[in-house]
């Protein structure tokens, strides 16, 4: 039996979706009771057994059994994720652990936690609740202001009044984890002094020079003694990206020459951001979700999620290691298998975003340095495509001779891969007008004769029914049939459709960490969607879709910034949403019977890690073999000389088996520009696909 409250439900939904609570029923607080047996139908009876004696006593809001295991799973994440998800709550708050592991006999458990809830309401403190009811283990993480003298103060009287409770109720303070450098200082209210003194006797048989965790049970230290988050120094952590909690009550990013300070609770936000990381270590495992691909490659910890927090960490305390802070080279090291996947955002119980960290730090970092070479040849890749889009036919001839070797060298990328086909300027253009769509011109004006509405914020919102399909920088210039494929579909399923490509997300600006630049990219990309109206925005390259979505926002602090952000949606998610509307695709192929399915991480993590799958099962395929996990290339990395061994090895967590254990019919779906390269690299007779085309209806006539 474990038990779980509303502030850990409401911020699984607030960081990761509406999707990711099903089934719960109403309540403040749920119970989750696990019966097993050998007959499911004598289970179920049981269940059902169950939850009528819990109404008759009186003892229930509502419930039900659950009898489906992918339900079940659902569930219980939410459960598991528990100690992550309350450290770092939806209301932006931050609470902490040192009564986190007081347990009561189950029998005293109401009344304890009763008693307990009262003892918080009278310090003004919130208590984060999870735990083992059926044991009487609780797990309590409190809304102490460990970063004040007086919130110290409040931690110390709290703890030893808890203990009095738990004691009073004939408890333990520590039921699981052991006491610590937080409660070896309260034990005297729970033991004799005899007790005490025979603890400290046995412990000096078996270690008298006292070198085996001093500081704890006997000769305790005092608990607020070490607390990690006290003595950070001040220092001001200036960031261009807003990294304040959502919901911290500050004002407007826009009101203040550094947005990343503006309001909140008086905590750095880059500080609270990096210390958001608390150890749960879901990071290191070698199975589900697709954190940390590169830990799974290299099983050291320093290239886990938790490392990098930790030497993160390190640097705002001003650590002698890392005293350097925006210039130290242990955090770059650390730092530098990071693939920028931005799984951890999602799959990190804490919702660490090592990706926009790592992008903050070079930012700084690099600044009076000189860059790798591959943040120019990869990092400005939109500015060299307006050059390959005049002179392709030039360019992909110089590159299917040795000579490619030699300008990858140059560039900084590996020679391991073969680069991609550069499409002409123009492919991409005649691709979208001949499925008919409204086709943006020279300053602003529509081939149409219209002129694109500029609201700017002020006018009134146009309702009418459309979408606007944004190509982005890849799809020009290295997948423009794409383009035509998605635009065929859109118009296809009867949504009037306005082309835009006269802007750039800024991609990889921001995983270069070159932030000015991706600043005034993505600013007026703001500007240019702005356009007046309500009208989704479907972008093609899902990595796009997520830079639109997530990155405009936090770093162009304006509200025409966070318009566009709430319009965007990635292709896959507007095909499912058609779909529940009724729509039903007719393809001019038949939809294939087998799908290998390679969600770009950027699209799992900021649209959802079912939404690739949402889309194939609303259309009609259901048999997907789901390579779930980075593919590995992750926009430059994969293409860097220095990263390129990694990369493979991040392609054998999922990616790479799949394509081995699938037969040459089934299509492999890669929306993603990057892992349709990866997929080229690992089976050249398979090319990846994008969803649009697999929907495409063909040009009619």
């Amino acid at each position: 039996m474990e038990g779980i409250d509303e502030a850990i439900v409401d911020t699984m939904r607030f960081r990761r979706g509406e999707g990711a609570v099903l089934g719960l029923p109403e309540g403040k607080a749920w119970l989750y009771v696990d019966l097993d047996g050998d007959d499911p139908a004598e289970v179920a009876a049981e269940a059902n057994r169950l939850l009528e004696r819990l109404r008759q006593n009186g003892r229930l809001v509502a419930g039900r059994p659950v009898p489906d295991p992918t339900q079940r799973a659902s569930l219980w994440r939410v459960r598991e994720d528990g100690a992550g998800l309350s450290s770092r709550l939806s209301t932006g708050g931050e609470s902490w652990p040192g009564w986190e592991d007081s347990a009561v006999a189950p029998e005293n458990l109401a009344d304890y936690l009763a008693d307990f809830r009262g003892l918080l309401d009278s310090y003004g403190l919130q208590g984060v609740m999870y735990g083992h009811f059926g044991a009487g283990c609780m797990h309590i993480r409190i809304t102490y202001d460990l970063r004040a003298a007086e919130g110290r103060d409040v931690f110390r009287r709290f703890s030893a009044d808890a203990a009095r409770l738990v004691v009073r109720h004939g408890g333990s303070l520590s039921g699981e984890h052991g006491d610590g450098r937080a409660r070896s200082q309260l034990l005297p209210l729970m033991y004799s002094p005899r007790m005490l003194e025979a603890f400290a006797a046995y412990r000096s048989l078996w270690d008298p020079a006292g070198i085996l965790n001093p500081g704890s049970l006997t000769d305790p230290d005092p608990m607020d003694e070490n607390l990690s988050l006290d003595g950070v120094p001040e220092r001001e952590w200036r960031t261009s990206f807003d990294l304040r909690p959502l919901h911290s009550g500050g004002g407007s990013a826009a009101e203040t020459d550094n947005p990343a300070h503006a309001g909140g609770s008086g905590i750095d936000p880059w500080v609270h951001a990096v210390q958001g990381c608390i150890g749960v270590g879901r990071c290191r495992t070698d199975a589900g979700g697709v954190m940390c691909p590169s830990y799974r490659a290299t099983r050291d910890e320093k290239d886990s999620t938790r490392g990098r927090s930790r030497v993160l960490q390190d640097m705002v305390r001003g650590a002698r290691t890392v005293e350097e802070g925006w210039k130290s080279e242990e955090v770059r090291e650390v730092l530098d298998l990071c693939l920028s996947c931005k799984a951890c955002s999602s799959d990190c119980p804490t919702g660490v975003d090592m990706a926009s960290y790592k992008s903050e730090f070079f930012d700084h970092y690099y600044r009076g340095r000189m860059r790798p070479i591959s943040h120019f040849s990869l990092g400005w890749l939109p500015r060299w495509l307006k050059i390959t889009g005049r002179t392709a036919p030039l360019v992909n001839a110089v590159l299917a001779t040795p000579l490619a070797k030699v300008a990858a060298t140059l560039g900084g990328m590996t020679t391991e891969r073969s680069m991609p086909r550069f499409a002409g300027g123009s492919e991409w253009r005649k691709q979208v007008a001949a499925a008919g769509v409204v086709m943006p011109g020279r300053n602003g004006r529509r081939h149409d004769g219209g002129t694109r509405l500029s609201a700017g914020g002020a006018g009134a919102v146009n309702t009418d029914d459309g979408v606007v399909l944004f190509v982005d920088t890849f799809t020009r210039g290295f997948r423009p049939e794409v383009a035509g494929a998605a635009a065929r579909v859109l118009t296809a399923a009867g949504e009037r459709t306005e082309c835009s490509a006269d802007a750039c997300c800024g991609l990889t600006w921001i995983s270069t960490g070159q932030l000015d630049t991706a600043e005034k990219l993505l600013g007026k990309a703001a500007e240019v969607l702005d356009d007046g109206t309500d009208r989704p925005i479907v972008v093609v390259e899902p990595s796009c879709a997520a830079a639109l979505r997530k990155d405009l926002p936090e770093l162009v602090h304006t509200d025409q910034a966070k318009r566009v952000a709430a319009r965007v949606r990635s292709f896959a998610s507007h095909v499912d949403q058609l779909a529940r509307a009724g729509w039903s695709p007719a393809p001019s192929e038949p939809l294939p019977e087998q799908v290998v399915l390679q969600t770009h991480c950027h699209e799992y993590s900021v649209f959802g890690a079912g939404t690739q799958r949402a889309a194939l099962t609303a259309v009609g395929i259901t048999d997907v073999v789901d390579a779930t996990g980075c593919c590995g290339v992750a926009g430059n990395f994969g293409f860097e000389k220095e990263h390129f061994e990694v990369s493979m090895l991040v392609a054998e967590q999922a990616l790479a088996p799949a394509l081995r254990e699938t037969s040459g019919e089934s299509v492999v779906l890669t929306d993603g520009f990057s892992c349709a390269m990866q997929v080229k690299h690992l089976d050249t007779e398979r090319p990846g696909r994008h969803l649009a085309q697999l929907l495409d209806p063909g040009i009619a006539g």
